[in-house]
């Protein structure tokens, strides 16, 4: 965003994410930036890459900012009234994960569409691309190019938050700081394997930060994903895709049932859709599963 003449460089708002680290790791260091200002109009506490790191600046010119992923919030009032499809019943389970105090990291669909039900309690959301304070996605017009979440949706933040280097933000995953990572899966298994980042013969851009989320001890995984895909199952002995993380799922929720991962059990189903019997719910998951003698049935926030 800005250097200063002896190259001193700030990056505004979620544009530190991996540029500060990649500067300080560089051999030789280029800088584009859109302002070029005097020795001394940077405070010295206000520096993300110190002079030392940084070879040459280069000021553009006509520069452009593009979103990829231009999010805005809908103008309706309220949060959608939620119907008994699938999805929506993954989400009223999904948001019954959030506790008070709580630090979470959410991936995009059916988790983060939870947190717009989160009511009556501080949960503060985090960012692997250097956010901790998330807010709702913004006013149609209001959106940054340099506020974007890991997705690189358009977002908001939201007072008391903090922008920090992507180096920082795993630095909270993998040291334990967040409390909870609620993603989607295309594959769990018995043992709680989770394969959730590639299709092979589809073309991705990469794990992005689900291995370290789901692979860091004291944050409890609970995958959110319908039972199956298109007939196909998803809830299997092994997983037959690429792996995320192996034995990192401590929850399954799916729009039939949810299914905890006991270590030495494998999975124990605790709750079940009024909808769906034990035996459908065995004819739907490929893996095997034992039978909580305390089963209840699938909770659903009230909205």
């Amino acid at each position: 965003y800005k250097a200063d003449e002896a190259g001193n460089l700030v990056f505004r708002q979620s544009a530190n994410n991996f540029n500060q680290p990649m500067a300080t790791a560089g051999r030789i260091t280029i800088a584009e930036v859109e302002e070029i200002v005097p020795v001394g109009s940077i405070a010295p506490e206000d520096v993300h890459v110190p002079c030392i790191y940084v070879d040459r600046i280069l000021q553009s010119s006509g520069h452009q900012k593009r979103i990829e992923k231009l999010t805005v919030l809908k103008e309706e009032t309220g949060n959608k009234a939620l119907s008994d499809s699938p999805k929506d019943r993954i989400i009223k389970r999904a948001a019954l994960e959030f506790t008070d105090g709580m630090f979470a990291n959410l991936g995009i669909g059916i988790p983060m569409m939870a947190a717009n039900y989160i009511s009556g309690i501080t949960v503060t959301l985090q960012s692997e691309n250097g956010i901790l304070g998330l807010g709702p996605f913004p006013r149609a017009g209001t959106e940054d190019p340099d506020l974007i979440n890991a997705g690189k949706q358009t977002v908001t933040v939201l007072p008391g938050s903090s922008f920090f280097s992507s180096d920082t933000s795993f630095a909270m995953i993998r040291g334990g700081h967040v409390d909870l990572t609620m993603l989607g899966g295309l594959q769990v298994s018995a043992q709680g394997d989770l394969a959730n980042w590639m299709i092979p013969g589809k073309m991705v851009k990469g794990m992005g930060g689900a291995m370290d989320l789901v692979g860091s001890s004291g944050t409890t995984v609970v995958v959110t994903m319908e039972h199956t895909a298109r007939g196909a199952h998803k809830i299997l002995p092994s997983c037959t895709l690429p792996l995320t993380g192996t034995r990192v799922v401590d929850k399954i929720i799916t729009e039939k049932c949810v299914f905890e991962v006991v270590e030495g059990v494998g999975l124990v189903l605790t709750e079940l859709a009024e909808t769906e019997t034990i035996d459908s719910v065995r004819e739907a998951t490929a893996a095997s599963f034992e039978v909580s003698d305390k089963l209840i049935p699938l909770r659903q926030l009230s909205v």
